[in-house]
């Protein structure tokens, strides 16, 4: 009898303790799922945007500027923003696909790119820097020009509701030089 209420006491201390394991699992997945004041911040984005790209030739210093639009959508409850680029670069039509997302897990930023002026996928990961406001991010891509991957670094900062600014550098021969800086001017 007494070997009885010994299995019963663990099979019930068992099930009472793999139920609280999953009260614990689901409260940190509604905890992971759940957007929060990051998903808010990458929210400001969301609408209609101009935007002008000033390019740097990083060998002679000269300058081209090119206008197109942008257009911000929180998705999936407002976990991830999506942006939608079309304009012109360098005398030919521009598209591109970006993908952002905070991932409260690991407490980072998530950014992936597409275009159409390549075949490959940019993947970038960032923080948000207190100091200055601003999301810093680092990543790598292909480069047809070199036919290796290359390290890109990208900030991005809030000027107020109206205006963003997004730099985007690259490491050209072992040295980071900035690449483009593209103003987002709300419609």
């Amino acid at each position: 009898m007494k070997k009885l209420l010994i299995t019963v006491f663990v099979l019930l201390l068992g099930c009472n303790l793999q139920a609280q394991d999953q009260q614990e699992q689901m409260k940190a997945w509604m905890e992971y799922m759940t957007p929060g004041p990051m998903h808010q911040m990458m929210a400001k984005m969301a609408g209609e945007w101009k935007t002008v790209t000033t390019f740097v030739d990083p060998a002679s210093g000269s300058k081209m500027k090119s206008e197109g639009t942008a257009t911000f959508e929180p998705i999936l409850g407002g976990r991830y923003m999506k942006s939608v680029h079309s304009g012109e670069m360098m005398g030919m039509p521009f598209e591109g696909l970006g993908l952002d997302a905070y991932d409260n897990g690991n407490k980072e930023f998530v950014s992936i790119w597409v275009d159409n002026m390549g075949t490959g996928i940019i993947v970038m990961k960032g923080k948000l820097d207190e100091k200055s406001g601003s999301l810093v991010f680092t990543g790598e891509g292909y480069d047809a020009a070199t036919g290796k991957n290359m390290k890109y670094r990208s900030i991005s900062k809030w000027i107020d509701d109206n205006k963003t600014v997004f730099e985007m550098y690259g490491e050209v021969n072992g040295k980071e030089e900035k690449m483009f800086t593209m103003e987002y001017l709300r419609k």
